[in-house]
Parts: C-alpha cells; sequence; structure tokens
C-alpha cells in the first residue's frame, strides 16, 4: 500500500500584498503527479487547507478541483482534516457529494463518516467517532485511520466531553486515541493517525516556534504540546499538519510533519519542500521518504550595508521573492528604494535599519529659540538615537514651511 502524506496548503494565502495562487495552482498540479506517478492508494491532506475561514470562490475552486483529481475518480481514498486556519463546518458542507468520489472530509473532533462504497471500490468497511477503516481497489488489507482535526479546548469539551486539568488535553486525546486503537487496531492492516496539532517528543528541546503569522496552539486549555507519547503503540505512523517545515518527531511511532507545500512566510526563507511517500505493509511501516516539491517561488532574506551591494545579490535571484534590510545611517530615500524595485519585481519588503551611533546617550534639552527647521532637526534626533534627519527629509520639512508662508 502506498499513501501519500501532505499538509497545510493554505490555499488562499498571500504574502503581505504578493498573491501566491498561480504558485499554489503550480505546485498542487505537482502533487497530483506525484500520485499519479507513483500510483498511490490513499492521500492524507492533514490540516489547513485553506489559509482562513471564509476563502475566496478561487481558493475553494482550486481545492475542490485539486481533490477530485487526487480521487482519480473513485480510485484512490483522499482524508482531508481541519486544521486551525479551517472553518470545521465548511469544510464538511461538500461531505456528501465528495464521498461519491472517495474524498472524506472531517472537520471535528467527533466526526463518524458515513459507509460508502465508490464506482472505483473505495470503501468505508467500519466507522466510529474519530475513526474509519478503508478498503482500498489494489491493496489486501485495510487501512484504519484514527482522524483528528485541529481540537482546541471548547471543541474538545463540545464534542468530546473533555474536562478542565492543567493536562486537559494531552490526557484527553491520548485516553480518546487508546480507546479506538484498543477496539479498532490490530496487526491485520495498516494504521495511521492524522492530526493537525503542535507535537513533541517529550523531554527534547522545542524545535522550533510556530511559524511566523501561523496562529499559536501550543497553549490549549493549559497543555503546553502533544507528546509522541501520547500516541497509541498499535499506531504504525502518525501525519502531522501544522509546522511548515519537514521535520520527525519521532521514530517510535513515526511522527512526521511533511511541511507546507510552499514557503508561506520569509522565516520559511530557504527551506525545501515536501511531501510524505509511506510504504506501508499488512501491520507496519515498510518505509517513508521525502520528496522534494519543485514548484514555487523560493523565498530569500538578505541584510546589506550598501544599495550597489544590494542590486548586485538581487541580480543572482530573478526568480525568487525577496525580503531586504538596508542597514544605514538615515532612513531610505525615495530615489534609493525605486533603483531597488526597479532592479528586482520580486521584493515584497525593504526594511530599513538605522544604524545606532550611541546607544546610551540621551537627548539633550532642546532649545525653543531656535529656528523651526533647527527645532526639527533637534527632535528627530531625540527620538532617533542621535541620527540627523536626511536631506530629503529636510527639503520636505522646507516645502511644508514653504507652503505655509505662502498661505
Amino acid at each position: 500500500m502506498k499513501i501519500l502524506h501532505t499538509a497545510d496548503w493554505h490555499i488562499g494565502k498571500r504574502l503581505d500584498n504578493y498573491s501566491r495562487m498561480e504558485e499554489q495552482r503550480h505546485v498542487l498540479s505537482e502533487i497530483c503527479e506525484i500520485a499519479e506517478l507513483e500510483n498511490v492508494d490513499a492521500v492524507i491532506v492533514a490540516g489547513d487547507l485553506f489559509d482562513n475561514f471564509n476563502p475566496s470562490s478561487e481558493a475553494t475552486e482550486l481545492l475542490y478541483s485539486t481533490l477530485h483529481r487526487l480521487s482519480a475518480n473513485g480510485c484512490r481514498a483522499v482524508v482531508a482534516i481541519a486544521g486551525n486556519h479551517d472553518s470545521p463546518e465548511r469544510i464538511q458542507v461538500p461531505d456528501a457529494l465528495a464521498r461519491v468520489c472517495g474524498i472524506i472530509f472531517v472537520g471535528f473532533p467527533n466526526t463518524e463518516v458515513s459507509k460508502f462504497c465508490t464506482q472505483g471500490k473505495v470503501e468505508v468497511l467500519r466507522s466510529d467517532k474519530g475513526f474509519i477503516e478503508l478498503s482500498l481497489p489494489n491493496t489486501n488489507f485495510p487501512l484504519r485511520i484514527i482522524h483528528t482535526p485541529y481540537a482546541n479546548e471548547q471543541r474538545l469539551k463540545t464534542f468530546l466531553g473533555m474536562e478542565d486539568s492543567e493536562d486537559a488535553l494531552r490526557d484527553h486525546l491520548q485516553h480518546h486515541w487508546q480507546e479506538l486503537a484498543d477496539q479498532y487496531l490490530d496487526d491485520k492492516g495498516f494504521n495511521l493517525l492524522a492530526t493537525h496539532l503542535y507535537v513533541m517528543k517529550k523531554g527534547d528541546p522545542n524545535p522550533e516556534e510556530e511559524p511566523e503569522e501561523e496562529r499559536p496552539i501550543l497553549h490549549i486549555g493549559g497543555a503546553q504540546a502533544i507528546y509522541t507519547e501520547n500516541f497509541p503503540k498499535q499506531v504504525h505512523y502518525v501525519a502531522l499538519g501544522h509546522l511548515h517545515r519537514y521535520h520527525r518527531v519521532d521514530k517510535n511511532p513515526t511522527v512526521v510533519y511533511s511541511s507546507s507545500p510552499l514557503a508561506y512566510s520569509f522565516s520559511e526563507a530557504n527551506q525545501s519542500k515536501y511531501v510524505i511517500l509511506i510504504e506501508a505493509e499488512m501491520g507496519k511501516l515498510a518505509s517513508y521518504r521525502a520528496v522534494e516539491l519543485k514548484s514555487g517561488k523560493r523565498l530569500k532574506r538578505g541584510k546589506f550595508n550598501s544599495i550597489d551591494d544590494a542590486i548586485t545579490w538581487l541580480q543572482e535571484f530573478p526568480d525568487d521573492l525577496v525580503e531586504l534590510t538596508i542597514i544605514s545611517d538615515n532612513y531610505l530615500e525615495a530615489a534609493d528604494k525605486k533603483r531597488l524595485n526597479e532592479a528586482h519585481y520580486g521584493i515584497v519588503q525593504i526594511i530599513p535599519q538605522i544604524k545606532r551611533i550611541n546607544e546610551n546617550e540621551t537627548a539633550a534639552e532642546i532649545d525653543l529659540t531656535l529656528s523651526v527647521e533647527k527645532l526639527f532637526q533637534e527632535y528627530f534626533k531625540s527620538k532617533n538615537k542621535g541620527q540627523e534627519p536626511s536631506e530629503g527629509l529636510m527639503e520636505v520639512l522646507r516645502e511644508v514651511l514653504g507652503t505655509e508662508e505662502e498661505s
């Protein structure tokens, strides 16, 4: 049995004002091509299908068309769970139509999928709250999936009866998963758990902070994180979503973040992106490998002391999206920004970093008998660590003063 694990598509996400929709079309098409080339039997999308609760019609159409292609007209199972960016209600809306194609949407922690069988022979054999067992057309053993979409404290209280305690989320999910595992998971099939949570190995340092601009989900109901020891021993592979870089959290069981398909913030600059191909056998994980995705623009960060150095560097990465930091004595002139933007059309941000001459220097007392121009210079220096205002800024001030005099 071959399974493809992917997550964090964030369809509709922008980088500041820069649209990523065309890149998303290409990379999702690449994921479909990998599934077709490898002839996978099932696809797991581990949350954050959309970037917000109210996706555009364009984003919705891209999701549905991609999942439909992945399903191979009902010959391949596709299981997509909600992440913390998704509206669980919206995720489950098309469920009845999706099941005809073998697409299973899971929005809530207590979702019980109705039994069905597609014309392509993808069949739900057993189902419970948070669990499905699938028969796939080209395999001789079933795929069992414990599915837990993003679950905050309120959802767990509402849908799974969680009670308040310091470790409520961890303890409750461990109990819920173990009950399902004891009832349904044995060595006669392949056992997978799919969830969208922050997971770490107990005792390890946090591997990283959650991604820039990612809605944090570490502190839920008093719990710091889900530990790998909370997963049932009967599970052969845990398919995670939420962190945007590829990361194997643990190996017993194998717990993996697949990564997002594109770099979505400059904290992900220079990261490679992947999907995971799982080779499953009855009762065990045979192997898995990360397949690097080639579509989409890479993100680059650069810091320079001169405009000329920045322009030289920009010419090395003509197709990338760029965040530039320019270190200077004064704020950037409009002419400098124009030079940079004309040198590279993928500049998303230009950050001026003003040198601090003397961190301990205290602001001097301002003499109110000085001219307006001189007063402005002294005021500017007092607010900017002793930095002189640029000549361009002084020219603007003189224009304003001249206009007032004319009035």
